[in-house]
């Protein structure tokens, strides 16, 4: 159960706060490294499960929990620190929470799980949530590089993929509950 996909999860899981003390203590370099170390984790676990066929049931819940993790934990300090909309952040913080009380309501009204399928246009909001981050966090360490509109940018097309990306998992959710056998 914890072989290596799932312990380099779980080393992802481990940088959330050590990106945020790097944050708080202002070692923003520290930050961007730590962020880019994470990035090449996620990449890694998924590829050597499926290289060594080694995919669990654990590692398929802790992957995208680390990656909410991240993504979220994120989001709330860079709002709170000013380099960060809070729109963006009110959008993807709303999505999520609707699809967690969207499943957790159908799970307990049916009784039955629902196997969650992410939608390419929920891959590509999670690749524009992380691209910005990054961007953000780079800037951060090396100021005046880029604008900042490019971060607000890249979490703006975020944001609007995150919505839509909600929108089909709330019409997933209602199609699966409404095709069920009463």
């Amino acid at each position: 159960m914890l072989n290596l996909p799932n312990s380099l999860t779980l080393l992802r899981i481990a940088a959330i706060p050590a990106i945020l003390i790097a944050l708080d203590s202002e070692s923003f370099g520290l930050a961007f490294a730590l962020f880019v170390a994470a990035g090449v984790t996620d990449g890694l676990d998924g590829a050597i499960a499926r290289w060594t066929n080694t995919r669990t049931e654990l590692g398929s819940y802790l992957d995208p929990l680390a990656d909410k993790g991240l993504v979220i934990t994120l989001l709330v300090k860079l709002s709170l620190v000013g380099a960060v909309p809070f729109w963006i952040l009110t959008i993807i913080l709303t999505r999520d929470i609707v699809c967690l009380t969207g499943y957790l309501t159908l799970f307990f009204v049916s009784g039955e799980t629902i196997e969650i399928q992410p939608s390419w246009t929920g891959k590509w909001a999670t690749f524009f949530q992380i691209a910005g981050l990054g961007v953000c966090l780079f800037l951060l360490w090396v100021p005046g590089f880029l604008g900042g509109w490019v971060v607000e940018a890249l979490l703006g097309v975020a944001a609007g993929l995150t919505a839509v990306a909600g929108g089909q998992y709330v019409w997933r959710g209602l199609s699966w509950y409404q095709a069920r056998p009463t």
